[in-house]
């Protein structure tokens, strides 16, 4: 990294096609590429913009399968894998303009049974390349209705021309230890794609930004009633006595003094931009770096585990040291 001038971030709020991949994935590419036409080197979109947050989950009681299982299926039937055509698209208009992406999605896991979804923040690089992903450790509460948990595998720092970037989902925000590992890891932009708001998650936002020393990007999508197809039964059976903005946003830059420099914004869709000063990526360090003249490795110690958990290992009989001709591989 050599960023010797100023570069500009910006942070999307704006709402998905509701469950609709295709029509949500072209909003998403006109959203980045409004963000690089204002000079964004890198824009971060809301947690699951594709193809939508499965907002239903908080609404509809867990024990009515019946509802949980159609929005299921419909949610799956337009989730991602990563890599897949979805990166591909997103890939060729970050290439396009040259611009760096960390978008909020459903992703399957197409590694095992092509059944599970994961809340996914993917990377693409400026050259338009799939930097990584991070699959949230833990979904929170009712989200459990949708989405598995993900492992230590990929949470990830990534050295981009401009800054070192990381992120996490939403209520991993307040997991202290995944701050930590981001911060030791030497993040100096984070990503922190959401569905909350209001004021104890700007406070939130805030306390990361002055923790970390870090500039920190939270996007949230703000939705509508309307936003929701009239087609959908649960509109009426489960939401009929809402109106209005169900999420109005609250998406908002903030720098590394912990102080608001956009937002946050409220009951419209927008992107917000921030100008970032090199020496603001490293100057506020000299009072308080976590991970450097306020850490204490000597009294506290964090271990984490990369190591992926695979749904299932294969081992093949060369790999024990068998074969057809080994006489141990025979019955007895």
């Amino acid at each position: 990294m050599d960023q010797k001038s100023p570069f500009r971030i910006a942070a999307v709020q704006a709402s998905s096609v509701f469950l609709d991949l295709e029509a949500s994935l072209d909003k998403a590419c006109g959203l980045i590429r409004e963000a690089a036409g204002e000079g964004a080197r890198l824009v971060v979109l809301p947690e699951a913009f594709l193809p939508g947050y499965p907002m239903w989950v908080w609404f509809i009681p867990g024990g009515h399968t019946h509802p949980l299982r159609e929005l299921y299926t419909e949610l799956h039937a337009n989730s991602v894998s990563i890599p897949g055509p979805a990166t591909e698209v997103i890939g060729s208009v970050a290439a396009e303009c040259d611009i760096t992406v960390a978008i909020g999605v459903n992703e399957r896991n197409s590694e095992a049974s092509d059944s599970t979804l994961f809340n996914t923040l993917l990377y693409i690089g400026p050259d338009g390349s799939v930097l990584g992903r991070h699959r949230k450790l833990v979904p929170t509460t009712a989200e459990k209705l949708v989405w598995g948990r993900g492992d230590g595998s990929d949470l990830e720092v990534y050295e981009l021309p401009f800054g070192r970037l990381g992120g996490l989902i939403c209520w991993e925000n307040y997991m202290p230890l995944a701050r930590y590992a981001l911060t030791a890891w030497g993040a100096q932009l984070h990503a922190a794609p959401t569905w909350d708001r209001g004021e104890p998650w700007l406070s939130t936002m805030r306390h990361v930004a002055k923790e970390g020393r870090v500039f920190v990007l939270g996007s949230c999508q703000a939705f509508h009633m309307d936003d929701i197809p009239d087609r959908y039964a649960f509109k009426e059976k489960y939401l009929g006595a809402m109106e209005g903005w169900l999420n109005p946003g609250g998406t908002v830059i903030v720098d590394p003094d912990g102080k608001v420099v956009a937002g946050p914004g409220d009951q419209e869709e927008t992107i917000l931009y921030a100008e970032v000063r090199p020496d603001q990526l490293v100057g506020p360090r000299w009072q308080i770096d976590v991970a450097g003249n306020y850490s204490r490795p000597d009294v506290f110690e964090l271990r984490v585990h990369r190591r992926a958990t695979p749904a299932v290992t294969v081992v093949e009989p060369e790999d024990e040291g068998l074969t057809q001709e080994d006489p141990a591989a025979g019955s007895e």
